[in-house]
């Protein structure tokens, strides 16, 4: 639910104040998010400092909790910013809202401490995993779900899931092109449910490689389908090689549902997300 005009502090704040925001975006039509002027193509980052610029009238440069692929969403994507002028949180809200696309929006905009900082501060990500399980792929929903025809048993993925569960070298999972130094990373939770036609995965975890949701999706769905034993999952992982796994899963189906910070800098609790779908379940 987006948040209403009356909810957003008009009070001005002062020039160097860093500012903490939650975006909401429809990754469809953008080249993920980082700015890469370098190229010809049109990022989240670069559209959101554009809009932000624009209410300052000055540049301002912005900092993410996770860099989102090429059509990936965002529901609770979270970013930072210094205020070089002391506007307030309305006007950042109302303000940037008004030069962004439609298919982006800031939902809220607060006031933090300097230590804070939107990726390193992070204790934890959450994406969402959404699959359409129909014989036919949806028109409706086009580039919002990724798709399976072929029935999926979500008690086997989810056995099969267990497996990555705490810390691991993810080197299976991770994309060729990956920057991280190590591979290591702890996921928290990997829950899988059926909601009517759907299938959610729900992943939580410190921090992700490149592509490791979207390549942990496609081998999960190769379970499902039982294509793959239950105990694929477990081999790949200790076999640490990219190249016995499935292939990435479409970007459509993932979301950037939740970060979560210290109770320190006291934000908003993420939402559930993505919005169309939570109002159903």
């Amino acid at each position: 639910m987006i948040d209403t005009e009356h909810t957003f502090d008009p009070t001005p704040w002062t020039a160097g104040t860093r500012a903490a925001l939650r975006i909401e975006y429809h990754g469809s039509a953008y080249s993920g998010w980082q700015a890469q002027p370098h190229l010809s193509v049109v990022t989240v980052q670069e559209r959101l400092e554009e809009a932000l610029s624009a209410v300052a009238n000055q540049p301002i440069r912005t900092h993410c909790a996770g860099r989102t692929d090429a059509g990936v969403h965002g529901v609770g994507q979270i970013v930072h910013f210094d205020d070089p002028v002391g506007r307030s949180a309305k006007a950042w809200v109302m303000g940037s809202n008004s030069y962004l696309p439609s298919d982006i929006r800031v939902h809220w905009v607060t006031s933090v401490t300097p230590s804070f900082h939107a990726r390193h501060s992070a204790l934890w990500r959450r994406y969402r995993y959404v699959i359409a399980n129909t014989a036919v792929r949806p028109a409706q929903l086009a580039e919002l779900v990724a798709w399976q025809r072929r029935h999926l048993d979500v008690n086997k993925m989810q056995a099969a899931a267990e497996a990555l569960l705490g810390e691991h070298d993810f080197s299976a999972f991770r994309a060729a092109q990956c920057q991280a130094n190590s591979p290591i990373r702890h996921i928290h939770a990997l829950d899988l449910v059926r909601w009517r036609d759907f299938v959610l995965l729900d992943i939580t975890a410190n921090a992700f490689l490149h592509h490791m949701v979207r390549n942990i999706a496609g081998a999960l769905m190769l379970v499902g389908a039982g294509h793959r034993p239950v105990s694929w999952l477990k081999e790949l992982l200790e076999g640490r090689d990219r190249t016995l796994g499935a292939d990435t899963a479409s970007g459509a189906g993932l979301y950037l549902t939740g970060v979560g910070y210290p109770a320190e800098y006291a934000l908003p609790e993420p939402p559930d997300g993505p919005s169309w779908l939570t109002g159903c379940l």
